[in-house]
């Protein structure tokens, strides 16, 4: 029988859901077209923040993968928008003159960003965020600038706002409501985000309204309507979206506010349906992904002409982090007329609990600093719950030390475990029992519970623990590291190591991998696990790590490179700056700009001339690209500052030379300040050093991204060779059990501070640790040297061809 023609316009994360569920219906009844706008596969939009932030790369935030749009005989077409849906001929038609016939179409143009009509819009360093575009539009905007405006308080604007702070930049966050979060929190918990948000370093401009955007070519400031103004390089616009229906109105389909569908998601075109945030369901357009995946179901079902209960509209949850808050929402949250709130408020540890009730029934609730409550409070809201005959202060007390374990305990088999998509205890039962699932992964694999925004998982695990009871294996709910197989990364390096593996090669056949040449992903993690297992008999393959660390140069957005020479300390000399400025003036570097590692760097070098640029700098590569030690940031310490108390600047030198080149999991960056005013932001490094009176406090475990991590105080020492020794093993520790591009914040988190001590703490263990480091070490090279080399071979064949 011959496959009919489906074809799917847009690439996100609705439409590709609701083909997948098509998909687990059947594969034999559709050939799929789809159109994405963006040049890239289908990505979670929810994680661009972390992108921003610039510790996570697209790669790590795709939902589905080249490679799974070959599997399953699709055919996709990226960087292509259809621009009719030609009811007459059943053709779809896109910019580039494509007509691909169809029986069925699915249109899930999603949203587009409202950019306020104010004068100025249009100057450079205005965008939206909404797309990996904007997000590079901002990353670039970081590297020159240092002022940014975010207009709008609610969720997208503090992730811009978060992601732009972490980049070194000032941010002021413009919102015309007088309370953040307006349409998910209450007053309180508005406050308090603001406050807590405030102690992380953002400012806000509340009830405040713009009148101009002003500025030459590019944006200058902006200009408020009670005649104030804020200086600003970058605005962003985050004020909210609106339904994309261009094509369907130019295509003669129905739209109101979004595309009118029924509770089939058809439209009033026959064969031409809806979903997501491009459609208007009862006069609603939803935007948060559980109602869109709940549509995509209903979907998928009648297009496959199966039996399906129809869509009635969703009832709306937000439970989530912002800049590492907890919060949840769900339900009417607002009391007054018949409605009442009952409240917890913990303001010492930044605790907000409320619950609306209306006939004994809970219509709504608000979390703010812990939302375990969240899932439960939401299925109580679904359902209608009557609490008549319950204690109502029970509902917001904690359960106690075993929370997770007793709160899934007591939940019905119906309640939603994964609000995102839409996966309830039950199902996940289900999948343990009928599908032997022993793991989180394998209940991702199975029910997709915990593939979006994660925030489930802890939940997914105590759901595992209470069927598996005696037979759950906490230490196996492992991750897999791609795709490509289902080991872990505990597994891949212990099979490494038993079975005597040396290259990437060798181990995806060795260990079964699903694909032949590996992934992103895969690739590099492999590199650096053989590396670290055996470190002198190893031999690095290039190709395998990313762009950046190949080319010993950040890659920027118009194709040229960043260029940063090792500086120990921070501290230069007249020689090396002359050299830096005789390579910029030689080859026309456009920028130079000090590092907030302090750092110089060199942006904008062309490809062909990184060879020559390290060549004549003659300074070792600062590893601004390498998953390695990045810097050792110092303050000027005793020998300057009247308050320093340690040589900060010789410590942080001696570290510098000590661990140069090391390869670590993911980037380490150190700091050393000489007294506990801590100049050089020790405390939120990977390993920060803070001088006292007799020696060092050694911090670990800081960062500052996403979530902001203050450092854990490790040890106290009295000498440069103990913070030495300490930080060897450390540092050894964290490269032998953390998952590649695991921060050291993450995995202390995940292994334990006490664990870690109990570790460094035996004196033999911290011995073979710094042994097995100075094996490491002894294989460093300089890529510039190698770059040199490779310079002069490749002008010495170039000769040798000449000649003959």
């Amino acid at each position: 029988m011959k496959k009919k023609s489906l074809v799917l316009i847009g690439n996100g994360m609705a439409g590709v859901r609701a083909v997948e569920e098509i998909l687990k219906i059947t594969n034999d009844t559709f050939e799929i077209t789809i159109f994405g706008s963006e040049p890239h596969p289908n990505y979670n939009r929810i994680l661009l923040s972390k992108v921003l932030q610039g510790d996570t790369n697209v790669s790590d935030i795709t939902l589905n993968d080249w490679a799974w749009y070959e599997e399953h005989h699709i055919t996709l077409y990226t960087s292509e928008t259809v621009t009719k849906i030609d009811q007459e001929r059943k053709v779809v038609i896109s910019d580039k003159g494509r007509m691909v016939p169809y029986d069925e179409v699915i249109v899930a143009t999603g949203s587009v960003p409202f950019i306020l009509p104010l004068p100025g819009a249009d100057k450079e360093g205005v965008t939206a965020f909404r797309d990996i575009k904007d997000t590079d539009i901002m990353l670039e905007a970081s590297k020159k600038y240092k002022k940014a405006a975010v207009i709008g308080g609610g969720l997208l604007g503090l992730e811009a706002a978060r992601g732009l702070l972490n980049l070194g930049m000032d941010v002021t966050v413009i919102h015309i409501a007088p309370t953040l979060m307006e349409r998910q929190l209450d007053e309180t918990a508005g406050k308090l985000l603001q406050k807590e948000l405030e102690n992380q370093g953002m400012k806000f401009l509340l009830e405040a309204s713009t009148k101009e955007i002003y500025g030459e070519n590019r944006v200058e400031g902006l200009l408020f309507q009670d005649g104030t103004t804020l200086e600003a390089d970058l605005v962003v616009m985050a004020v909210g979206i609106k339904p994309n229906i261009e094509l369907a109105r130019q295509s003669g389909i129905a739209v109101n506010r979004g595309i009118i569908v029924n509770d089939y998601l058809q439209t009033n075109i026959p064969n031409v349906y809806a979903v997501g945030e491009c459609a208007e369901h009862n006069g609603i357009p939803y935007g948060l992904v559980a109602p869109l995946y709940e549509q995509a179901k209903v979907l998928a079902h009648h297009i496959c002409e199966k039996e399906t209960a129809p869509y009635k509209g969703s009832v709306l949850s937000t439970q989530l982090k912002v800049s590492g808050v907890e919060v949840f929402s769900a339900g009417d949250f607002i009391e007054g007329e018949d409605k009442k709130s009952l409240k917890i408020f913990d303001e010492q540890d930044g605790i907000y609990k409320k619950i609306v009730l209306q006939n004994n029934k809970i219509v709504g609730a608000v979390l703010f600093g812990d939302s375990k409550e969240g899932n439960r409070l939401f299925s109580m809201i679904k359902k209608g719950a009557d609490i008549s005959d319950t204690e109502k202060i029970s509902i917001l007390q904690p359960i106690g030390e075993d929370a997770g374990a007793s709160l899934v305990a007591t939940m019905s088999d119906d309640e939603v475990i994964c609000g995102c998509n839409g996966v309830s205890k039950g199902a996940i039962i289900q999948a343990i029992r009928d599908k032997g699932c022993t793991t989180v992964d394998d209940i991702k694999a199975c029910t997709s519970a915990s593939r979006s925004c994660g925030g489930c998982k802890p939940l997914v695990a105590d759901v595992l623990q209470l069927t598996l009871g005696s037979e759950f294996d906490g230490l196996s709910q492992k991750e897999a590291i791609c795709s490509c197989t289902t080991l872990s990364r505990d597994e891949v390096v212990e099979e490494i190591k038993m079975k005597g593996l040396t290259h990437i090669k060798e181990v995806m056949n060795v260990l079964g991998w699903n694909s032949d040449e590996g992934c992103s992903k895969c690739r590099p993690a492999l590199n650096y696990y053989l590396g670290m297992v055996n470190p002198k008999d190893y031999v690095d393959e290039r190709e395998s790590r990313f762009v950046n660390e190949r080319m010993h140069a950040n890659i920027q957005k118009d194709g040229t490179y960043s260029v940063v020479p090792r500086m120990y300390g921070g501290v230069t000399n007249a020689k090396d700056l002359r050299r830096i400025a005789d390579v910029v003036e030689k080859f026309k570097i456009p920028l130079v700009k000090v590092t907030g590692g302090q750092r110089i760097d060199l942006l904008g070098v062309k490809k062909d001339d990184l060879p020559k640029v390290w060549e004549e700098l003659e300074m070792p590569s600062g590893f601004a690209y390498g998953k390695s030690l990045r810097t050792v940031k110092t303050c000027v310490g005793e020998q300057f500052c009247r308050f320093g108390t340690q040589d900060s600047i010789g410590l942080g030198i001696l570290l510098e030379k000590k661990f140069e080149g090391l390869q670590t999991p993911h980037k380490v960056k150190m700091a050393v300040s000489a007294c506990p005013r801590s100049c050089a932001e020790s405390g939120f490094k990977d390993i920060g050093f803070i001088g006292i009176d007799g020696g060092w406090e050694i911090y670990i475990g800081g960062n500052g991204g996403t979530h902001v991590r203050g450092g854990d105080l490790l040890y106290k020492v009295k000498t440069d060779e103990e913070a030495i020794e300490i930080t060897g093993a450390y540092l050894q520790y964290y490269r032998e059990t953390a998952n590649y591009l695991e921060r050291t914040s993450a995995w202390i988190d995940r292994v334990g501070l006490d664990h870690v001590k109990s570790i460094l703490d035996d004196k033999n263990l911290r011995k073979e640790l710094n042994a097995r480091i100075e094996e490491a070490l002894s294989v460093y090279s300089d890529p510039w040297k190698e770059i040199i080399e490779s310079n002069k071979t490749r002008q010495a064949l170039f000769e040798t061809v000449s000649m003959s």
